[in-house]
């Protein structure tokens, strides 16, 4: 038994499921531009886009653009970038869409349709329906209505990152 050509092989085969867990990964996918999406933002770490089945208009996902499954799998080097961002997101829908306050959510494992840590940022209205973790999705009328919510981030989004914060 040799214990350094084990753990080659253990490394080999950890990276080979990796690669097929990013390959067959949807969010994966749309950050390497293989699926189209309605993006809002992105940086060296993260992307932003508004989700395909949303809780209301402007729900948007904010994903890390490397491969990790959960909260529990990200480094801890990431926490700040992916933080920041998602507080940058949670301002944009609530100024751009002229939302009450916002919803963020991760789901680890139970409930995450797609295994590719996502932060889900909701904007909220007062007597909007939403109670507690019953999450009825409402689809956009039409593409228009995606796009005229997109833009509206966009434009916000570029807006709040030359102000201070305060």
């Amino acid at each position: 038994m040799n214990p350094d050509r084990d753990h080659e092989a253990e490394k080999s085969e950890s990276y080979n499921t990796l690669r097929e867990t990013m390959e067959s990964c949807i969010f994966c996918q749309i950050v390497a531009g293989e699926i189209a999406s309605y993006t809002v933002f992105e940086d060296d770490v993260t992307l932003a886009f508004l989700d395909h089945r949303p809780l209301f208009p402007g729900h948007c996902l904010l994903v890390p653009k490397t491969h990790y499954g959960t909260l529990l799998d990200l480094p801890t080097a990431l926490l700040t970038p992916l933080m920041s961002n998602t507080q940058l997101l949670a301002r944009a829908v609530e100024r751009g869409l002229e939302a009450h306050g916002s919803f963020v959510a991760i789901n680890n494992r139970i409930s995450q349709s797609v295994p590719h840590l996502h932060i889900h940022v909701v904007p909220r209205h007062r007597k909007d329906g939403l109670k507690g973790f019953f999450w009825p999705r409402r689809p956009y009328k039409d593409e228009s209505s995606i796009v005229a919510v997109q833009q509206a981030l966009c434009i916000t989004i570029a807006k709040l990152r030359t102000e201070p914060i305060s």
